[in-house]
């Protein structure tokens, strides 16, 4: 029984490029109480692998939190799946306003102790009591209303590209830094406000939503979809379109334009950009935003330093790495001090 992948990136790319077929790029979420993920896990990728599905799935105790690229012409196979599994049942997919057929090039489906890590530890919080979902028109609607606070539950280099006006865009690392944050600011508009959030697809609000209503908070709403679905229905409804600049998205192809507005600046050059990138010193790998300009200039890296680093044969480039672990790097992006202009 194969449970694991056995081409390489590489290898699946130009078996991809061979096919010449059409994939879809496709994400979902559903909280739930899940009795056994590792064999739901393993349940998953049989099928799934079958239907040449790629992608980056997480299952936990309190759900399931998936990305992925599905062959368009397995679409239907995949639907069947899913609409087989009781709690996914008519589950709703976010379809990807830019479509790429390199989105993913593995599938990878792992347990976790949560598909959204929150850093709480409160056998009372019940995160499928949720808030109020609303769509685009909605959302619309109470974004204007001047007693609605519009809060994005993303983090600092994902609202730096692209967010809602007026928004708060808490200037946070990761998801679990925001939660306390945002309450304590919040605190004094329990009775009194609208608490209205977004994120990129709706998972991470919907957990808030649930927490921040177990915190007290009265009128708790939510984006349903997240900003992708967002898009897809401003234009299949010709909506009136309230959000600036780019969604950030976590595959290969790093955003999607919702509208021509660019709200970010290089990193290195302050010029107005929105184009992510990753150095290329392999040691280094720092996400951050650099323009053309500059990508030529410095050789696709972030500092001199990697550009010296990145100009040395591979061998001597492995060398230097070797028995040194960057994890603690891993939530510096568009941080580093070698960046001039970062936020």
């Amino acid at each position: 029984m194969q449970l694991y992948n056995t081409l390489s990136a590489k290898e699946r790319e130009a078996l991809i490029e061979e096919a010449g077929k059409d994939r879809l790029t496709i994400s979902f979420y559903k909280y739930a109480h899940l009795g056994n993920p590792g064999i739901f896990r393993n349940h998953l990728f049989l099928h799934w692998s079958a239907l040449d599905v790629l992608g980056r799935i997480y299952v936990a105790h309190e759900g399931i939190n998936a990305q992925l690229s599905v062959p368009a012409d397995a679409f239907n196979g995949f639907k069947e799946h899913l609409d087989s599994i009781s709690f996914l049942k008519d589950v709703r997919l976010n379809i990807a306003i830019e479509q790429d057929n390199k989105s993913f090039l593995k599938l990878k489906i792992k347990v976790r102790p949560k598909i959204v890590a929150d850093g709480l530890n409160d056998a009372s919080f019940d995160v499928t009591n949720k808030g109020v979902h609303v769509d685009a028109k909605k959302f619309n609607e109470l974004i204007e209303d001047p007693d609605t606070l519009l809060v994005d539950m993303r983090n600092h280099y994902e609202s730096e590209i692209g967010h809602f006006k007026n928004a708060i865009t808490p200037d946070v690392d990761t998801f679990r830094d925001s939660l306390d944050i945002i309450e304590e600011d919040l605190a004094d508009h329990k009775e009194d406000k609208k608490l209205v959030m977004y994120c990129t697809g709706g998972i991470r609000c919907e957990k808030a939503s649930a927490y921040y209503k177990h915190k007290g908070f009265k009128q708790v709403y939510q984006l349903e979809g997240g900003i992708i679905e967002y898009a897809r229905q401003v234009k299949a409804q010709n909506l009136e379109n309230k959000f600036l600049g780019k969604n950030f998205v976590f595959d290969h192809r790093r955003s999607e334009r919702i509208s021509a507005d660019v709200i970010a600046q290089c990193h290195q050059c302050g010029n107005p950009c929105d184009w992510h990138v990753n150095c290329a010193n392999e040691a280094c790998h720092l996400l951050f935003i650099q323009c053309p300009s500059c990508a030529k200039k410095m050789d696709n890296c972030c500092s001199q330093a990697c550009r010296e680093v990145h100009h040395l044969p591979w061998e001597e480039q492995k060398a230097l790495r070797r028995g040194k672990v960057q994890s603690n790097k891993i939530f510096k992006k568009g941080r580093s001090q070698v960046l001039k202009f970062k936020k």
